[in-house]
């Protein structure tokens, strides 16, 4: 039985959120450099998901955050 993973933009942002709170990416790289850490299978399914949202893999990674909350002003 295969298991798809759906990538909607909700699950992209967590993602890329945890990968820069560990350090793995930063704010400043583009979209693109998310693609090491999503399995290459799926890497169609994030692209279709960012297009559809008019993002390109050449924005930086910090439009696709958005809404960060800071927990210290």
């Amino acid at each position: 039985m295969k298991t798809a993973v759906k990538y909607d933009l909700d699950v992209l942002r967590e993602e890329a959120r945890y990968l820069v709170r560990k350090g793995s990416v930063k704010r400043n790289e583009p979209i693109y450099a998310l693609c090491k850490f999503i399995p290459g299978r799926d890497w169609v399914c994030v692209e279709l998901e960012l297009e559809k949202n008019e993002f390109l893999l050449r924005d930086p990674i910090i439009d696709l955050l958005a809404n960060e909350t800071w927990s210290e002003d």
